[in-house]
């Protein structure tokens, strides 16, 4: 299949359902939270698809690749919010095992984009 749209990026699909999770997730947490960690969470997680989007539409491999990392960096802030949540008591890790895995084949796809873009511009 061409790639012709970030949308048709398999990794910015993903990161899509993971923003809607963690936004029905996050409205569980307790309203003094509501304005810390929840905005927090909301940044990072929406970050991950708009770095996506943003380093398809660049003009260098480089460059997208770059975006990747940044999106990748995201994700993982993702995690610690999922991590600091469950330390705080504001959900159990039986709850977010599903996001977590969710998290961990993001990544995986992340990654792997990341090496397949670095190996194609070695080759070309």
């Amino acid at each position: 299949m061409k790639i012709k749209s970030f949308k048709d990026l398999e990794i910015y699909q993903l990161s899509v359902v993971l923003a809607k999770v963690i936004y029905k997730l996050t409205e569980k947490l307790p309203r003094e939270e509501k304005f810390i960690i929840r905005d927090q969470f909301i940044r990072a997680v929406t970050s991950i698809g708009a770095n996506i989007a943003e380093g398809f539409g660049r003009d260098t491999t480089k460059e997208f690749i770059k975006f990747l990392y940044n999106s990748r960096g995201s994700l993982m802030e993702v995690e610690h919010f999922l991590n600091l949540s469950i330390e705080l008591n504001y959900f159990k890790s039986e709850e977010i095992k599903e996001i977590e895995n969710r998290c961990d084949v993001l990544g995986i796809k992340i990654n792997n984009l990341i090496r397949s873009l670095k190996q194609r511009s070695i080759t070309s």
